[in-house]
């Protein structure tokens, strides 16, 4: 039980960094103002793959409580 609310918690958050550093790879999250990341396409694919790895994390969690 306790493996399934840490495997979520850190899906939900390794989804919430993907979506922030694809925002800010896109440039449509221009924050922090002096960001390297801002308008810098590889960190699109980053934030990509690590909200995919998120979201893979959350299905493992829902599929063991079963």
């Amino acid at each position: 039980m306790a493996t399934r609310r840490i495997f979520t918690i850190l899906g939900a958050l390794a989804l919430l960094v993907g979506l922030v550093w694809i925002g800010q790879g896109s440039g449509y999250f221009p924050y922090p103002a002096s960001s390297f990341m801002i308008d810098q396409s590889p960190w699109i694919a980053y934030g990509a793959m690590l909200a995919v790895g998120g979201l893979v994390l959350i299905w493992i969690a829902r599929r063991t409580a079963r």
